[in-house]
């Protein structure tokens, strides 16, 4: 059904806003967000005798180079799903075939969205740096919140339409 195709194009956009929104708070407010990365990477706020402590990276340029690499994917990925959702409303009442490959760019940023959730804060950031020791400077509760929901969008959206489906 048509309600079906729109709800799909209108989680995609959903999901375009927070990344835009995240994006564009990680822009233009950079030292609230970097002192994250900095603490996250620094390993300053784990467990004092961690022994993973040893992975801490101090150098000031790595951190920034780390940062400005998760707001680029974040923006990426803020792109591709309002890209994904513009080509899904213009393809919303062609035949069923043409509706679904038009799905491959939103498909494309929910699956950067998620690899920047799960991958980069979860377990790059909760595992490796050991951020889930944070009192100050956990991100994996909000991670997993984030990464849940795009990849439940993501599974809504690559859901193909049956052949019963009007336009």
């Amino acid at each position: 059904m048509l309600i079906i195709r729109l709800s799909k194009v209108a989680f995609v956009a959903a999901i375009a806003l927070f990344s835009t929104l995240v994006a564009i708070g990680n822009i233009a407010y950079p030292s609230v967000n970097l002192a994250f990365v900095h603490h996250v990477f620094q390993m300053d706020t784990i467990f004092v005798d961690a022994p993973i402590k040893t992975r801490a990276i101090s150098d000031n340029v790595l951190q920034h180079v780390g940062y400005w690499a998760i707001v680029t994917c974040e923006t990426l990925t803020a792109i591709l799903c309002w890209l994904g959702a513009i080509i899904m409303l213009i393809n919303l009442k062609q035949p069923i075939g043409v509706f679904h490959r038009s799905k491959r760019t939103a498909i494309a940023g929910l699956s950067l969205g998620f690899l920047i959730w799960q991958v980069a804060f979860m377990s790059i950031g909760g595992e490796w740096f050991g951020m889930w020791m944070s009192k100050e400077w956990n991100g994996v509760p909000d991670a997993f919140r984030f990464f849940i929901t795009i990849l439940i969008v993501l599974i809504y959206v690559v859901i193909p339409s049956t052949d019963n489906e009007t336009v």
